[in-house]
Formats: C-alpha cells, sequence, structure tokens
C-alpha cells in the first residue's frame, strides 16, 4: 500500500475513534514514514523538521487571536448576542426567519473573514460562543452552523482573488501552473472556478434546506460573557476604532503579505487607542494565543506530518501510479487526479500547502492530454480545495468546532469533519471535474 494512502488512513481512523487530531496526525505520520521506506530516526527527523514549517501559521493565528479578542472589547459579538435573543424572546412565531437571518449573519462574516476583514478564523470563538445560547433557543442543528462557516471560509479564497483568495488562486495556484509549464495568458481565474464554487454552493443548499432542516435539542448551558451573561455594551469610540484599526490590518496584510504585522498592528492600535486599557493589554494578548493554541498545535503537526509524506518520496508515487492508470482517458484522468489531491489535502490539511506538492506533476500531464490552460487551472485548483473541508487538520473544520464546542456539546469529527465532508468534497469533485471536461 502507497505510503501516503496508509498514513491518511491511519490518521482518519484514529479521528473518527475520537483521538486526539495532534496524536492521530503524529501517529499518521510515523505509519507512512516506516511504510514508505524511512527508518524511525529518519521519520521523526522529517516530522520534526516540518514543524518549523509551521511555526509561521502557527503565530499568525496567535496574533489574530490577540487581534480578534481585541475586536470584541468593541462589544460588537456580545450586542449581537443580546439582539437576537430578545428577538427570541419576543417572537414565538416566525423562527424559521429568525433561523435563516442568524445563518445570514454567521454566512457573511465567515466571508468577510476571508477578504475584507482579514482575521481568518479568529472570528469564530469570540462570535460563536455567545450565540450558542439562542442556537439551542431555536433548535437550531450545530452541523447546519458548522457547514455555513465552513462555506464561508473556503469558498471565498477558492473564487474571489482578494485578501486570501489573492494568495491562493494569484499567488500560489497561478504561480505554481506557471513554473510547471503551464500557460496562463488570458486566464480568467474566476471563470476557472466558477463551476466548483457552484458546487459549493449547492453542498451549502443541501445542508440548510435537507440534511439539517430538522430541529436539533440541546441543553441550554451558560456560557461566560455570553448572551446568557455579561454583555459588553459597544460606544462609538469603539467601534471606530475598530473600523480604523481593521482598514489598517487589511491594508498591511496586503502590502507586506504578512498575517503577522497586520494583526500585530490592529491589535497596537487598540492598545494605543485606549480600547484595550494598556494594563490590560498583556492579559487580552495571552487570552487571545490561549483561544487559538490549539488549533496552532495541529497545524505544526499537519506541518511535520506533511514533511514525512514529501521525505518519503510516496506523493510522488501516487501520482505516478495515477498517471498509469489513466492513459489517454481524460475523463479518467481528471477524476484521479482530483481525487489524489483529496487524500492529500485531507492530509495535511491544508489546500495552500497542496498546490505546490501537486502542480509539478499535474500540470505536464494536462498538457500532455490536451487540457486547455483554463482547464488545467481549474484541475489544480479543485484538486487542492478538495479536502479542505471535512479534514481533521483543518482550520476550516477546527474553526468551527473552537466556537459552536464552547459547551461541550460539538464533536469535532461527527458534527463537523463528516457533515463537511459529504456535503463539500462531493459536489466539489462532481463539478470540478465538470469543470476540467468543459472548459
Amino acid at each position: 500500500m502507497n505510503a501516503v494512502v496508509a498514513a491518511v488512513a491511519v490518521m482518519l481512523i484514529l479521528s473518527l475513534c475520537r483521538v486526539h487530531v495532534v496524536v492521530a496526525l503524529i501517529l499518521g505520520a510515523v505509519t507512512g514514514g516506516l511504510l514508505g521506506g524511512l527508518d524511525l530516526e529518519a521519520t521523526l527527523s522529517a516530522f520534526q523538521a516540518g514543524l518549523g514549517k509551521g511555526a509561521n501559521v502557527a503565530l499568525s493565528y496567535a496574533l489574530l487571536g490577540a487581534f480578534a479578542v481585541a475586536i470584541a472589547r468593541s462589544g460588537l459579538a456580545h450586542a449581537l448576542a443580546e439582539r437576537a435573543r430578545g428577538l427570541v424572546e419576543r417572537q414565538r412565531d416566525g423562527q424559521g426567519v429568525l433561523k435563516l437571518s442568524l445563518l445570514g449573519v454567521l454566512l457573511v462574516v465567515a466571508m468577510s473573514s476571508q477578504n475584507l476583514v482579514p482575521i481568518h478564523i479568529a472570528f469564530i470563538p469570540l462570535l460563536v460562543p455567545p450565540l450558542l445560547y439562542v442556537m439551542g433557543r431555536l433548535r437550531l442543528d450545530r452541523r447546519l452552523v458548522a457547514c455555513v462557516l465552513t462555506f464561508g471560509l473556503i469558498t471565498p479564497y477558492m473564487f474571489f482573488p482578494v485578501g486570501f483568495g489573492g494568495i491562493f488562486l494569484n499567488d500560489i495556484l497561478l504561480a505554481n501552473v506557471v513554473e510547471s509549464g503551464g500557460e496562463i495568458d488570458g486566464v480568467n481565474v474566476m471563470q476557472a472556478m466558477a463551476l466548483p464554487a457552484l458546487g459549493m454552493l449547492i453542498g451549502l443548499l443541501v445542508a440548510m434546506f435537507i440534511s439539517y432542516r430538522r430541529p436539533r435539542d440541546y441543553a441550554e448551558v451558560a456560557i461566560e460573557g455570553g448572551a446568557t451573561g455579561h454583555s459588553v455594551q459597544p460606544n462609538r469610540f469603539a467601534l471606530l476604532v475598530a473600523l480604523v484599526a481593521v482598514a489598517s490590518a487589511f491594508v498591511v496584510q496586503l502590502w507586506l503579505d504578512s498575517m503577522i504585522m497586520g494583526a500585530l498592528l490592529g491589535f497596537v492600535l487598540f492598545s494605543v487607542s485606549g480600547v484595550v486599557r494598556w494594563r490590560e493589554a498583556d492579559g487580552v494578548f495571552t487570552e487571545g494565543m490561549k483561544m487559538m493554541a490549539m488549533i496552532g498545535f495541529i497545524m505544526i503537526a499537519a506541518a511535520g506530518f506533511a514533511e514525512v509524506m514529501r521525505a518519503t518520496g510516496s506523493i510522488q508515487t501516487l501520482v505516478d501510479s495515477s498517471a498509469e492508470l489513466i492513459g489517454g482517458n481524460r475523463a479518467m484522468a481528471a477524476l484521479l487526479m482530483l481525487l489524489v489531491g483529496l487524500l492529500i489535502t485531507m492530509g495535511i490539511g491544508s489546500s495552500f500547502s497542496t498546490i505546490p506538492i501537486i502542480a509539478a506533476i499535474y500540470v505536464p500531464l494536462a498538457l500532455q492530454l490536451g487540457f486547455s490552460p483554463l482547464a488545467i487551472v481549474a484541475l489544480v485548483g479543485t484538486a487542492a480545495a478538495l479536502g479542505d473541508a471535512g479534514s481533521p487538520a483543518s482550520d476550516s473544520t477546527l474553526g468551527p468546532t473552537a466556537g459552536l464546542n464552547a459547551d461541550g456539546q460539538h464533536n469535532h469529527i461527527w458534527d463537523t469533519v463528516v457533515p463537511t465532508f459529504l456535503h463539500y468534497n462531493l459536489p466539489l469533485l462532481a463539478f470540478g471535474w465538470l469543470a476540467v471536461m468543459v472548459l
């Protein structure tokens, strides 16, 4: 058995058995390394070498967490929760409208976190827990909320070339296609990714109106500082500072291509303005880092896992084996390459990291089979995006769980990973394949 297949299988099986994701990643990496021809020492050495590659991401998340906590000091999250609670208390009928409104707000915020307000998943542990009481009163299925959040975290970066989408589509996808011998002259990346994005939208609609439309009951547990606790009322000055800080962080991130510097500047503005009191700044910063610590450690472990897979050489073997099965069948070629991309991203947990791995093999193979430049971009982009939803190690699933499990009633694997895998990877696979065949 291919080492990558075995490693991902071990990681997924352990995760489904409720073993912690970090432990599952480490054991999966060791299994893959040993099966891939590395001894235990070489496997651990490769794993440790990969840990450093995840440090930048982990530090980014820690700073984004601190920035998000500072934003929360403006009182927006708690005010929204209290407003929603009041609507539920006053309105006995028309709860279907309230559910859709709440889901709409979460969807807009999640999508904005990728393109307009670049705090990524850092908003979730702050905005979602205060709303759990409201969700419980509305009997809203949290699996649906996880699907809504994951859609908002993935679809914008794979379709809109702004913010994180600019990094994924322009700096990584198109750059690696060119580096691997492809042509992008006249290629509209949004056109290439339109059908895959449509697949994501269909998955969201199925989750909303078919899979999880029925009520689901949860115990009403008070969340400290949430809708059932003390609320923080916003004031105009705090809101103005928040607006300036968010805009500044966005500009700096685009200018320096650094989430770290953008989040740091935003936090400094909150401290200097007094919205976060100077004597409380250290505590707020620590609180934000603690909030994102688990996600950071999982991303670091995922980087080590990916490095072991690269060291075995089994990723290229897996792609080469798929190429041998393909022959000259373009339809089978597209399907197999998408499935391999799904497997790799499921294990690594990052579509951004998958593109450099697969582009060097996929682009020459696709050119040999006669795919158009637009189809090649759609192929590589979809193959990388596949698996981001539904991966236990992906921040697109870890983020929703961090917020929805604040009261201990939402399981990461069965309530986030499995639902998002079914509702997004399957339609993304189908519509990605269709895009490659028709473009």
